[in-house]
């Protein structure tokens, strides 16, 4: 496994666990500047990050993010068509 930092000099284990990276990014971006932080912002700290990658550690997170992201719309949906249950039950 390899350490990459982001641009404020924290190391960020590379060993293929999003949720790392994605609390590193929460915690260097967003918790620094307490929740001011922009759109660029966060953007400009993952291509950072990114730009330390090699391709295969690319697209390990790369499937990692489109799971995680496929779960998340999965569940989203499952809610709302439940919503909808309910509201015509009531």
């Amino acid at each position: 496994m390899r350490t990459i930092k982001t641009t404020t000099g924290v190391d960020l284990l590379l060993d293929g666990d999003l949720l790392t990276v994605m609390e590193t990014l929460y915690r260097e971006v967003t918790a620094r500047k307490a929740l001011e932080r922009s759109f660029e912002d966060m953007a400009r700290e993952i291509a950072h990050l990114v730009g330390q990658m090699t391709p295969d550690e690319r697209d390990t997170y790369l499937q990692e993010s489109l799971f995680l992201n496929s779960v998340t719309y999965e569940n989203e949906k499952l809610g709302s068509y439940i919503r909808k249950l309910e509201q015509e039950n009531s």
